[in-house]
């Protein structure tokens, strides 16, 4: 089991941040190109529990595997949690908070994550995932800078 920690501070209300972060659809506007990350199916631009969102998620050069994911749980304009049901993962369990604070919100990334296939899983993780995902996370980020804090 792996864990990735992520904190930010957002120059905005509370209304705006959870406006863009609960819409599944702007996670297109957070993720660079170069990763590979299509949606491919969600039909609700609200989030909600039980929402399924599907994408299309390249783990190597020429390799897409598709990834499912669903909502799980909602509290509104405080947290909202993803599981994934299909993918690359053995688990992936995404919680992203919330926070509202005298400089706008501070919002709290934590994915705890698991790898399938044991110590070839373990390799793959020490050589390419943790890193992926670290750019990921990164890229997240200063994309949000962008958004939130021009």
């Amino acid at each position: 089991m792996y864990h990735l920690h992520r904190e930010q501070q957002l120059n905005c209300t509370l209304d705006e941040a959870w406006e863009f972060f609960s819409n599944p659809k702007n996670l297109d506007k957070l993720t660079p190109d170069a990763v590979g990350f299509k949606i491919t199916h969600c039909q609700s631009e609200h989030m909600h529990e039980g929402q399924i969102i599907a994408y299309k998620v390249k783990v190597a050069p020429l390799i897409w595997v598709t990834w499912v994911t669903e909502i799980t749980q909602v509290a509104d304009k405080k947290h909202f949690i993803d599981d994934q049901r299909v993918g690359p993962y053995a688990l992936w369990h995404h919680t992203h908070r919330f926070e509202e604070n005298d400089q706008g919100v501070y919002m709290i990334d934590d994915v705890n994550y698991a790898l399938p296939f044991g110590p070839i899983g373990r390799i793959a993780h020490a050589l390419y995932v943790k890193k992926q995902l670290q750019h990921i996370f990164d890229e997240r980020y200063r994309l949000a800078e962008e958004i939130f804090n021009a």
